[in-house]
């Protein structure tokens, strides 16, 4: 039951059952009740009853005393102007609830939104700024809970005896005010939970990118101290020159060395830092591995390059010992002979003396003759220069004319002790001679041969003064220029036999293996599925046959005694060098048919009737082997022909050899495209290719915290062509031979008339960024090293220029046409606006027509 005024009752919250109208006591109050009554009573009457009562009295038969208060006759304990006030705080504590609830979202929003600089010390502020607003809005939180807290105290009735039955009277009064501000505080604590939760993974995120920003900077700080020690030591990879640059070198490399152990331990340091991070479970787990292997990677390169050069610089170190020993062994042996005068040997003791001398001489020179450049190439490990070589021929050649002067001498002498007669003397060959004698590299088995051979171009004549005669002969180092042209008809001559050897070795193939597949007496040895698969297996070997045999290797050799027409010949047939194009795309299909038939009795036969040592694959792989030698040989040529003739053609020769082997690459990287819709032919020529680390970018650049994923790059391989730039990712794929033939799932490409760069990045000198459009879309790419996102942003230069050119060009075009439109308008329009001039063209054109 509910009692109200009768004009409240259309707008009283609730369903009414029944009203209850108290009528006032004084006549006049009560005249006007009445006649309001009258003029609401139909309301009433069709919505529900009502009761009309004359005093409070009556108003108790109705309603328990308990739930009415002291003026209506109750015994309800009620302040009204209190529960207002109360009611307002808990009002205003539910707003200043929903208020922090939305303080709490902004921040959270605002931490995910917000973007990261790029630099440690703006990551450190940020990071103390964030600390402090959430120590701020931790307090506010405190304040609102001890709000909450407080009014629910003022909720509870103190209990004593004297108000035990008014507190069970107001039980259920207060009871849903104290669930409203329980369930406040519950969304309060569960809201400081959740914030709490929110902050740690926050905070730990934020710290976890600032360690990866500090381990990042230290890792490219690494690396770019590790590459310069790197090239340091490649400097130092030339081994010709003399004893004391040999000793130079050995000493850079000795000091290299101790820089380099510094830096491992720093290395050892930042890779111990990493798997630290990686333990904690960082949230770029991968690429700190990354980073940590890339380390070790360089360091153990460096420490290999350091050890590996050490060794050579050692061995070429002996190897000039060795040389000098030999020289002071021929300035020996040219002493010896130039104090063997005549006077000297009046007597027996000193003929036995002059002899003894000889045959000590000779034991001494004896291993020096008996050098082969083979043998120290072997005992040594390295590969001797062709100046090495050079000089060792020298020597040898001249201390084996010596030792043929003694030789001879020896049985003067012999007699000379005997009989003590006057020997006959010999004069010293000078260094032209010995040059010219050509004698062959020295072997102890053709010691005797040589021998021979040059004892017939000795000179013998008797000598009054051998010093002076000696003094006056020419030096016995090589001229340099006689010493390049000999360097250059070593390499020219090597050219030619390594040309022979490679075609018979074409020949032999073709024909104990390609031929004998068609062999009907060997398809018994054959698998069934073998027979057909010639064309794969082979190739167009036998195409390179052709040329080779019929064309080239007699070009190179017409070339024997002309060096200066080696680079035309290549020039002249360089076209022809793109039949191996053909063979090298296709070497991925041969290995696989290779590997399943290995070991079938066929080839196990054929390799058996040719006597051949290695396999058929061995043999499959000489066209490869041999595009790569040509511009090895050519770099040597041109090093040894600068400043003659045939150079400009060398070097052109050498460049489109280069060439050639880039075209060859390329095309083995742009067949193992898979999933491009449509032919990569039709994208131009292919400029470079090469894998990249790449992130996705912004257009406005920075960091964003619900992007934190991107610090973990992309590897993707990149292939730039003239019309567009294409993304693939290369595929890991397991098996023998998926190590030299990759394979790459395309990803994307874009056209390079809407391609951008932006050429430096902060942060790190190896990135650069390519866009799409307005910056649609925006890749932050690095490159391995800084040289290569140099050549790449050249060659990305340059087709934009060219784009620009072309555009210019077609715009000027169109200009053009569109100007020589209008100008034949307003000629038509002036034709047809002048009557004598359209006149004087009639009589012209009948004027014409009779005259014909």
């Amino acid at each position: 039951p509910v009692y109200c005024a009768p004009r409240a009752a259309a707008s009283f919250p609730g369903n009414l059952h029944l009203v209850l109208v108290l009528r006032p006591t004084s006549f006049l109050q009560r005249t006007f009740t009445d006649i309001g009554f009258r003029f609401s009573q139909e309301d009433f009457m069709l919505k529900l009853p009502v009761v009309m009562l004359s005093s409070v009295s009556d108003l108790l038969t109705y309603i328990d005393d308990k739930q009415l208060t002291p003026e209506l006759g109750g015994t309800l304990q009620y302040c009204h102007s209190e529960w207002i006030i109360f009611r307002n705080a808990i009002e205003n504590f539910a707003l200043t609830v929903k208020e922090m609830a939305q303080m709490l979202q902004s921040f959270g929003t605002e931490l995910a939104e917000t973007e990261l600089p790029d630099d440690i010390p703006s990551i450190e502020e940020i990071l103390a700024i964030r600390a402090e607003r959430y120590h701020l809005l931790k307090n506010d939180i405190t304040a609102v809970t001890k709000e909450g807290k407080i009014l629910l105290t003022n909720l509870e009735v103190p209990d004593t005896e004297g108000a035990v039955s008014s507190r069970l009277e107001c039980h259920q009064q207060i009871s849903g005010d104290w669930q409203t501000i329980n369930k406040l505080l519950t969304q309060v604590h569960d809201m400081e939970t959740a914030f709490d939760g929110f902050w740690e993974k926050h905070q730990l995120k934020m710290e976890q990118y600032l360690q990866l920003w500090k381990f990042e900077q230290d890792f490219q700080e690494l690396v770019t101290e590790v590459e310069f020690l790197l090239n340091q030591q490649a400097e130092l990879a030339d081994v010709t020159g003399t004893i004391a640059q040999v000793k130079q070198k050995i000493k850079k490399l000795e000091n290299l060395d101790e820089n380099s152990q510094e830096l491992l331990a720093k290395a050892q340091f930042v890779i111990l830092h990493g798997h630290k991070l990686a333990a904690n479970h960082h949230y770029a787990l991968d690429l700190i591995c990354q980073r940590c292997n890339e380390l070790r990677y360089l360091s153990d390169i460096l420490v290999n390059e350091i050890k590996a050069k050490r060794i050579q610089l050692s061995r070429t170190f002996k190897i000039h010992k060795l040389l000098q020993q030999a020289r002071q062994c021929c300035d020996e042996g040219e002493c010896l002979l130039a104090n063997q005068e005549i006077d000297k040997f009046q007597s027996k003791e000193d003929a036995q003396k002059a002899l003894q001398d000889i045959e000590n001489f000779l034991e001494m020179a004896l291993p020096f003759i008996n050098y082969e450049p083979e043998t120290l190439q072997y005992e040594f490990d390295v590969i001797l220069s062709p100046e090495l070589k050079v000089q060792m021929k020298t020597i040898q050649l001249k201390l084996e004319n010596i030792r043929s002067i003694f030789e001879n001498q020896q049985a003067g002498f012999r007699n000379l002790a005997d009989k003590h007669v006057r020997p006959v003397q010999f004069v010293v060959p000078t260094s032209e001679n010995l040059i010219r004698s050509r004698a062959p590299f020295f072997s102890s088995k053709h010691g005797k041969k040589t021998w021979r051979q040059n004892q017939s171009n000795l000179k013998i004549e008797v000598v009054h003064d051998c010093p002076e005669k000696r003094s006056s002969g020419p030096s016995s180092s090589l001229d340099n220029s006689n010493s390049l042209d000999v360097l250059k008809n070593h390499v020219l001559n090597e050219l030619i036999q390594t040309e022979r050897v490679y075609v018979r070795e074409l020949f032999t193939v073709l024909l104990g293996y390609r031929a004998e597949m068609d062999n009907p007496e060997m398809f018994d040895l054959m698998p069934p599925l073998l027979r057909n698969k010639k064309d794969i297996l082979f190739g167009n070997m036998a195409e390179i046959y052709e040329f080779h045999n019929d064309i080239f290797l007699s070009s190179l050799e017409n070339c024997a005694h002309a060096p200066e027409r080696v680079g035309l010949c290549f020039l002249e047939r360089k076209d022809d060098f793109q039949m191996y194009a053909k063979y090298c795309q296709n070497k991925p299909r041969s290995e696989t048919i290779w590997r399943k038939y290995s070991e079938c009795a066929f080839f196990q036969e054929c390799q058996r009737k040719l006597k051949h040592r290695l396999g058929l694959d061995s043999y499959l792989l000489k066209p490869v082997q041999r595009i790569t030698k040509y511009q090895l040989l050519l770099k040597e040529l041109l090093k040894y022909s600068k400043d003659c003739e045939g150079s400009a053609q060398l070097k052109e020769a050498l460049d489109a050899m280069l060439d050639l082997l880039k075209s060859v690459n390329d095309s083995m990287h742009q067949i193992a495209i898979n999933g491009y819709i449509g032919n990569l032919n039709e994208l131009g020529k292919m400029i470079m290719q090469g894998g990249f680390s790449v992130w996705i970018g912004h257009k406005k650049g920075a960091t964003k915290m619900k992007d934190l994923a991107r610090f973990k790059p992309m590897q993707r391989h990149l292939f730039l062509y003239e019309k567009a730039i294409v993304f693939c990712k290369r595929r890991v794929e397991s098996g023998e031979g998926s190590d030299r033939y990759p394979s790459y799932s395309f990803k994307h490409c874009w056209k390079m008339d809407e391609v951008g760069i932006t050429e430096f990045v902060k942060g790190d000198n190896r990135k650069f960024e390519i866009w799409y459009g307005e910056k649609e879309e925006v890749y932050i790419v690095q490159a391995p090293n800084v040289d290569v996102k140099m050549t790449w942003l050249k060659e990305i230069r340059n087709i934009l220029l060219k784009q620009q050119e072309l555009s210019t060009v077609k715009k000027r075009k169109q200009q053009d046409q569109l100007a020589e439109q209008d100008k034949i308008q307003i000629s038509l329009q002036q034709n047809d606006e002048d009557p004598c001039r359209r006149w004087l063209s009639y009589f012209d054109e009948a004027t014409m027509s009779n005259g014909k």
